[in-house]
């Protein structure tokens, strides 16, 4: 019962994330990019900090000044301004796509950073994923999109903070690193505003574009939160994927968008070779509990 209560909260987060993808790309028709996110960071940061409180839990923690964490805020920065540039600039399903490699670049660098185990089997699987990134991109062909090379920014980003929060004190609770999260979204924002200008005045549309990215992205950290504590983590992950699914559905239904087939087949070997990952990561693991 708790692989199915973790499989169905990761599901949940995976959806809300892929509501959260689609408001901020709203938002971005009717507001400059930097200010989309400077307001989103403000509503997350309340929504948290509400949270924080509640448990007794402080604000800012000392651990805030520790190395490790420092880099994931900075890469956190990366992650957050590319991405959110792609998803602006590109059609949400190619983004969410793209997106989808970041365990794979996350295992690499596991290989790298940490001296983890990686064998030949996740490395071809690693590198099948990468091409399925470079089908999706299309580069020097018609199709491609030089935009693109935004959400790979974010991406890159992203896999960095993944790696990054594996070395945070232990101390910091969920809460306080998605707080610490969403509050490097104000930085990113005028981060963007200093490189590309054009600051508006919000209206309505863009504010509820905004609430409803704030709403939904909160969902999201809180049901990935639980669904990381419940029943095992590689029955669990995998239900990760889904977020492409929802962003393909978000795509055509509300931006009218529709995947062409090299954009399908790149999508599907970055998944697969995702899923190989895991599966074969786990099965490494089982090989090295019986050989000790």
């Amino acid at each position: 019962m708790e692989n199915i209560r973790g499989s169905v909260l990761m599901v949940v987060a995976m959806a809300a994330f892929a509501m959260e993808d689609m408001f901020v790309k709203s938002a971005s028709t009717h507001l400059a990019v930097g200010v989309v996110l400077m307001l989103f960071g403000l509503g997350g940061m309340v929504v948290f900090g509400v949270l924080i409180t509640a448990r007794g839990q402080r604000l800012l923690h000392p651990a805030l000044a520790s190395k490790p964490l420092l880099i994931k805020l900075a890469l956190e920065v990366v992650g957050r301004l590319g991405y959110t540039l792609g998803i602006a600039l590109t059609p949400l399903s190619n983004a969410s796509a793209i997106l989808q490699a970041t365990p794979l670049v996350v295992v690499a660098g596991a290989a790298v950073v940490f001296s983890e185990r990686v064998g030949i089997r996740r490395w071809v699987a690693v590198g099948i994923g990468f091409i399925g990134v470079l089908i999706v991109l299309r580069p020097g062909l018609d199709g491609f999109v030089p935009a693109a090379l935004w959400t790979v920014l974010g991406m890159l980003g992203f896999a960095g903070r993944d790696l990054a929060t594996r070395a945070c004190p232990p101390v910091l609770s969920n809460f306080q690193l998605s707080f610490y999260g969403f509050m490097m979204l104000i930085p990113t924002g005028v981060l963007i505003l200093l490189i590309f200008g054009g600051v508006t005045t919000p209206d309505l549309f863009a504010l509820r574009d905004v609430a409803g990215a704030v709403a939904f992205g909160s969902l999201a950290y809180w049901s990935l939160t639980k669904a990381m504590r419940m029943g095992e983590v590689s029955v669990i992950t995998p239900f990760r994927y889904t977020r492409l699914i929802f962003a393909l559905i978000l795509g055509a239904v509300v931006f009218g968008e529709r995947p062409d087939a090299a954009m399908i087949v790149g999508a599907a070997l970055i998944v697969a070779s995702g899923l190989y990952t895991l599966i074969e990561g786990r099965r490494s693991r089982a090989r090295a509990r019986i050989r000790a």
